[in-house]
């Protein structure tokens, strides 16, 4: 069970977090659409967990890739935002959230389109 201030601190990543990617995404060429579905914070507040939904689907791995491969900005970006709140900046994971797939998947099975044969 969380606790409020797990939760708030995870409300305060996901809120900065979704408005950094917006920014990013409207200054981008590219028309992606990144979006932070969720974000898990431990006990400690010492690792977040970060949960990515990316469109469309082809550059995920990319945008996936990139985003690894600048977690330390990443991190400096949430320190600088709640610095002054928190203690302890916490590590930050991200993963990608496919749940909206796994829907999309289940509702084309159930009207008969996918692999799976229609009784």
């Amino acid at each position: 069970m969380e606790s409020n201030r797990q939760r708030k601190v995870a409300q305060i990543i996901q809120e900065d977090f979704a408005e950094l990617f917006r920014k990013q995404a409207s200054e981008s060429k590219q028309s992606i659409l990144v979006s932070v579905s969720d974000v898990k914070v431990t006990p400690d507040l010492g690792i977040a967990k970060i949960y990515l939904s990316i469109f469309p689907q082809e550059f995920r791995s990319a945008v996936m890739k990139e985003i690894e491969e600048n977690k330390a900005q990443y991190r400096n970006f949430i320190g600088q935002k709640m610095g002054k709140q928190v203690r302890i900046i916490p590590q930050i994971n991200f993963y990608l959230d496919t749940a909206l797939d796994d829907v999309e998947k289940l509702e084309k099975e159930l009207r008969g389109e996918g692999d799976n044969p229609v009784l």
